[in-house]
């Protein structure tokens, strides 16, 4: 099974970057398990930077598991449910949050 590491420094390559333009946000990651850790997710218009680590102030934080963060990521896990279950945490700007899915679609 892929890791969590794996596929979030992969990322810029996994979008359409063209979807990212107009977006300004910074992201938070902070996954745990196997595979997990804190990314920030720099997304400024068009383009998508990853760096290890904490960002000093993101505009949102996503928190859960390896597995569910994969999961999520690659569509296989609804994110409202996940949200609403208590699998995946988001704190921070939620209409962003809603803006980010489409990106992964």
């Amino acid at each position: 099974m892929e890791n969590f590491s794996d596929f979030i420094n992969n990322i810029p390559g996994q979008i359409d970057l063209e979807k990212t333009r107009g977006i300004q946000a910074l992201l938070q990651f902070s996954i745990s398990g196997e595979g997990g850790g804190d990314w920030g997710v720099t997304i400024d218009d068009g383009k998508v930077t990853v760096v290890p680590g904490q960002l000093a102030k993101p505009q949102l934080t996503v928190k859960a598991s390896a597995a569910n963060a994969l999961r999520l990521m690659h569509g296989q896990l609804n994110p409202l449910s996940a949200f609403m279950t208590g699998r995946v945490k988001i704190v921070g700007d939620m209409a962003l949050a809603m803006k980010l899915l489409d990106l992964l679609k």
